[in-house]
């Protein structure tokens, strides 16, 4: 690391004592070498990331139309957290008797919130895909403002304005998520499980425990454990497409929000929640196809970084720790026994 450093012309050379310095003020601790110290994620999370990113690449060679979709929240008191401050102007009065104002009024608070969902692609954010309404909550989720079958009616009206063949990427969001037919667990009451696996033409033969009941659960899962949105969208020859668990940096929309937010916070000074929409649907229109274009090159480099990761971490994890950095010491401790040639 100290050697990348001081081969970049950008950064200043260091030492190896003030790198070390640097390295322990932000809370790293030199220690002994496992291989088994590396920060790992869930098995799961893991095998649900590179299912999708061999499907969005599948899908990508196939030259499939894809499409982000998302929601999120705009406050009626939507400003820059930071600006430009003349220092040199010491109270309002003074500001008047130069001719000049102490800049923008801020708002009291929040205010008001709208919450937005809509749909883009490379060709731009989708014409009369946006959705937007008045929050009625003081929730500080936003989430919790949609609900399933608000978004079910505005998932069917914007489907007719997608290219056939489409792919739709969204989250895990609970109202993207609706169940077309209720699952079993083993909170279910056991006359009710038998009761949903008759439902589906099986044959329950008594007497028979809760546990064998729910191997049958598990043996039908996979046919009846349906979304709401993906059955109508392949219904409609599309294809619903979720991301991994927390990982909203693969969804391009992301990257459209913050341009259309940085548009609210750099033209309102009303501080209204009904400017702030006529300044939202502004803002929804500069975003132009060519950015979208970017954010998804962006997202793409994302991806691509996220498949790299694991094969590099597989790596280090079978790497044999060298002989001669079993003994590295934490520094810090005042033990100087570590040679000058291991490299930091």
């Amino acid at each position: 690391m100290l050697i990348a450093i001081n081969e970049d012309e950008t950064l200043p050379n260091m030492k190896r004592t003030s790198f070390q310095a640097v390295l322990k003020d932000l809370q790293f601790e030199y220690l002994k070498k496992n291989r088994n110290s590396a920060l790992l994620e869930r098995e799961d999370l893991i095998t649900r990331r590179r299912s999708f990113l061999t499907k969005i690449k599948h899908y990508r060679a196939q030259n499939r139309p894809i499409y982000y979709l998302d929601e999120t929240w705009v406050n009626a008191g939507e400003t820059h957290s930071r600006i430009w401050l003349d220092t040199m102007v010491k109270s309002s009065r003074d500001a008047f008797l130069k001719g000049l104002t102490t800049g923008q009024k801020e708002p009291s608070g929040k205010g008001k919130r709208l919450i937005v969902l809509h749909i883009g692609s490379s060709d731009g954010f989708v014409p009369g895909g946006l959705l937007c309404f008045e929050s009625k909550t003081n929730s500080t989720d936003y989430h919790d403002e949609m609900n399933g079958d608000t978004f079910y009616e505005w998932f069917v009206r914007i489907l007719p304005l997608l290219k056939e063949n489409a792919i739709i990427v969204m989250d895990n969001a609970s109202y993207h998520s609706v169940k077309k037919c209720q699952i079993p667990n083993k909170s279910w009451k056991k006359q009710k499980i038998i009761d949903w696996i008759e439902s589906k033409g099986e044959i329950v033969t008594h007497p028979i425990c809760k546990n064998d009941l729910m191997k049958e659960v598990r043996r039908l899962k996979d046919t009846y454990d349906k979304y709401v949105i993906d059955e109508y969208a392949i219904d409609n020859k599309k294809l619903a497409l979720r991301l991994p668990p927390y990982h909203c940096e693969l969804n391009s929309i992301e990257l459209a929000w913050s341009t259309v937010k940085n548009y609210v916070r750099t033209h309102n000074s009303t501080f209204k929640i009904k400017d702030v929409l006529e300044l939202l649907k502004k803002g929804v229109e500069n975003v132009t196809s060519e950015m979208w274009t970017n954010f998804i090159g962006h997202v793409i480099k994302e991806e691509d970084k996220f498949l790299n990761l694991d094969h590099l971490s597989d790596e280090v994890m079978d790497e044999e720790p060298d002989e001669g950095e079993r003994h590295i010491l934490t520094i810090g401790t005042g033990d100087t026994s570590s040679s000058d040639s291991d490299s930091d």
